[in-house]
């Protein structure tokens, strides 16, 4: 695939029909994570086996006999999915199969635990679609903080609010150098939809990182999950983009952000979760003028 703009945007009228999940599954109500996979099934297909480690994920897809997914699932350890899915890549290549590989993971399993084996699949080129989807804590496990936690929001063991900013990951993947990079929302569904189909016609490593909003986790009412992640991006707070053959670009609502004179300010954001009390007015402060800046950037690059 010569460009990123092969794949035409998908509608609700046009998504694939056939579910690839059975009904019901033990996701909290309002995970939208859940959503993800639903529609991420759709855009994947049924020739995919997918690696997950211990994760919200493994949850929602529940164990056999009663397992909510239709597709073969290898479950993992926390610091093994992108090795595990490097060695079913392998299998498959020895059957001459063609079957899509999908290492699918959390944040902690791939900013912390899992991060030393996600680098070492994409300096070899494996070639296989790895997902994280950020919920920004160990949600699974009770509420702990991760890496990819913001500054200051309170967790099971940050009660007084994490003192360390949010690891960047997309860029330390980006970083790598693979073949394609890219960051979504769940939020918006479909746009991780089309970055999946996009992703399945490229040859080598591909990351995509989503903002996956938790309704238990973040504080927030289970009807109001989606409009939180729509906040974020609507701020500036979050970027949608992607990165294919080393050129990013802006996508989505984040590429519509661009030409507004002004957008929301990021205490929409805030306002709407509990594990954002304990934020200062002056780290608001700095945080509002880093995305102003960021996309003035932005801004200055791409108009």
């Amino acid at each position: 695939m010569s460009t990123t703009e092969a794949i035409k945007k998908t509608t609700v009228v046009k998504l694939d029909e056939e579910e690839y999940t059975h009904p019901g599954n033990r996701a909290c109500t309002g995970c939208t994570l859940n959503t993800l996979y639903r529609v991420g099934l759709k855009a994947l297909g049924r020739d995919c086996i997918f690696a997950v480690p211990p994760s919200c994920l493994t949850v929602v897809q529940g164990l056999y006999p009663i397992s909510s997914s239709q597709m073969p699932i290898l479950n993992v350890t926390f610091a093994s999915t992108a090795a595990a899915a490097t060695g079913v890549r392998a299998a498959m290549k020895r059957l001459g199969k063609d079957t899509q590989v999908v290492a699918w993971a959390g944040d902690g399993g791939t900013a912390d635990i899992g991060l030393q084996a996600l680098s070492a699949a994409i300096e070899r080129v494996e070639d296989f679609i790895y997902i994280c989807y950020d919920n920004e804590a160990y949600m699974n496990t009770g509420v702990q903080r991760s890496s990819t936690t913001p500054r200051g929001v309170l967790t099971n063991n940050t009660q007084h609010g994490k003192v360390e900013q949010k690891k960047d990951v997309p860029s330390i993947v980006a970083a790598h150098n693979p073949a394609y990079v890219a960051t979504c929302s769940a939020s918006y569904p479909l746009d991780f939809h089309d970055k999946l189909l996009k992703a399945k016609q490229i040859k080598g490593f591909k990351y995509i990182h989503i903002h996956t909003p938790c309704p238990p986790g973040w504080g927030v009412e289970d009807r109001m999950a989606i409009a939180v992640g729509k906040a974020a991006v609507d701020s500036g707070l979050y970027d949608l983009y992607e990165i294919a053959h080393g050129k990013m670009r802006l996508t989505g609502p984040s590429e519509k952000l661009l030409r507004k004179k002004k957008m929301p300010p990021v205490t929409e954001y805030f306002e709407y979760q509990g594990r954002f009390k304990a934020l200062e007015p002056e780290y608001i402060d700095a945080l509002q003028n880093e995305v102003d800046q960021r996309w003035a950037g932005y801004r200055e690059k791409f108009l």
